[in-house]
């Protein structure tokens, strides 16, 4: 084995660590924008929505983690019962909240849904940043 393998493997392990570094940045800095540019209204519905994300990318992570040691069967295991209800409440979350946003400000409306593609554009840059190790060979 090369010492090349370790490191690799040490890079992929800490990728979500770096997407959640990527959402809180890109969180602050869409936040600011939005307040600046668009008002208070959007910008509390984009925080609303950033907070809805991240929560879901974070339970998302918990069933992943949870499915997977049910698979080696190490660590806690999950239920599968519990595992559709975490789907479901994710999404009845996110629909109260758009519908309480919807009933107050459609320009908190256009807010939240821009915050919940805070993970999505994470995701992106670690895309690009993976991307930019590869090349660069560092």
């Amino acid at each position: 084995m090369t010492d090349a393998a370790p490191a690799e493997s040490d890079f992929h392990i800490h990728a979500l660590d770096r997407i959640n570094k990527f959402m809180l940045v890109l969180g602050a800095a869409a936040l600011i924008t939005a307040f600046t540019m668009f008002g208070w209204r959007t910008a509390v519905g984009f925080a609303v929505g950033a907070a809805v994300a991240f929560l879901n990318f974070y339970w998302l992570k918990k069933v992943v983690a949870g499915v997977a040691a049910a698979a080696e069967r190490t660590g806690p295991t999950v239920s599968s019962r519990r595992v559709v209800q975490r789907f479901l409440l994710r999404y009845f979350l996110m629909a109260v909240a758009a519908f309480v946003i919807l009933t107050v400000s459609r320009d908190s409306l256009y807010g939240f849904f821009a915050g919940l593609f805070l993970p999505v554009a994470a995701m992106l840059c670690e895309a690009g940043y993976e991307t930019y190790k590869v090349i660069s060979g560092s």
